[in-house]
């Protein structure tokens, strides 16, 4: 599936444009973290790879193939949850993989135990709080063992505490090999969990730098007036 690469992305629905040629390329390995203004396209991008929209334009390149392997998986910010137990859910997911019954409850309750609902197995998905509803959407992609993993402000609605459940989550996700791309609003979360950053704006990569050069030194107008604007006090950036 590696390296991903995007060569002239576009996407226009009703001659609105959108992405503009995107272009971009990711390794497999780390967690890349996806920045920029409300309508830059943030979330548009991570349902383009997962395969939720078709392009306008330009292509798609998954290592020497135009399609993934299937080895992908996708969060978002809302749950998307069976209105069935906690355990059904996780193993719903697996259906498709060639496990038998026992290695499927198996995979499910190791999983379930390392995001701390195991002794929520039989309760309906329906019924946990929040930050319980987005470990379960977690846990069904972890158990389905993804080489990408694509989350959509994964803790957009959650307080701290249940934020800082997830992240650790996804950190446990990331170094057990999958590669991680994400979007945030928050950029707390984006400076303890990003490995790289990328930038979007009028339809456009305009930065993808490691993470600390990002933050230290941000080399385009739109992403210094973003920081500015996004942070609770005013930044001086080297120039």
């Amino acid at each position: 599936m590696f390296p991903l690469r995007l060569a002239g992305l576009r996407f226009a629905p009703d001659g609105r444009t959108v992405l503009a040629g995107l272009d971009l390329e990711l390794s497999g390995e780390g967690i890349s973290v996806v920045l920029g203004p409300n309508g830059a396209g943030k979330t548009l991008l991570l349902r383009l790879l997962a395969g939720l929209l078709p392009a306008h334009g330009g292509s798609i390149f998954w290592g020497n193939s135009a399609r993934p392997d299937g080895r992908l998986a996708m969060v978002f910010q809302q749950p998307m949850l069976l209105r069935l137990s906690v355990l059904t859910n996780v193993e719903f997911a697996l259906r498709p993989q060639a496990l038998s019954p026992a290695e499927r409850k198996t995979r499910t309750m190791e999983v379930l135990e390392r995001v701390g609902l195991a002794h929520r197995v039989r309760d309906c998905a329906r019924l946990l709080s929040g930050g319980e509803r987005q470990r379960l959407a977690l846990a069904r992609a972890w158990a389905m063992r993804p080489r990408l993993l694509l989350l959509d402000e994964p803790t957009a609605s959650l307080d701290p505490t249940a934020t800082d459940a997830v992240e650790r989550i996804i950190r446990e996700i990331r170094t057990e090999g999958a590669k991680v791309l994400m979007t945030t609003h928050n950029l707390g979360q984006a400076t303890r969990l990003a490995d790289d950053i990328i930038f979007l704006a009028e339809g456009r990569v305009q930065e993808h730098e490691p993470a600390q050069r990002f933050f230290a030194h941000p080399q385009s107008p739109a992403a210094r007036a973003f920081m500015q604007g996004e942070l609770p006090w005013r930044i001086a950036f080297d120039h």
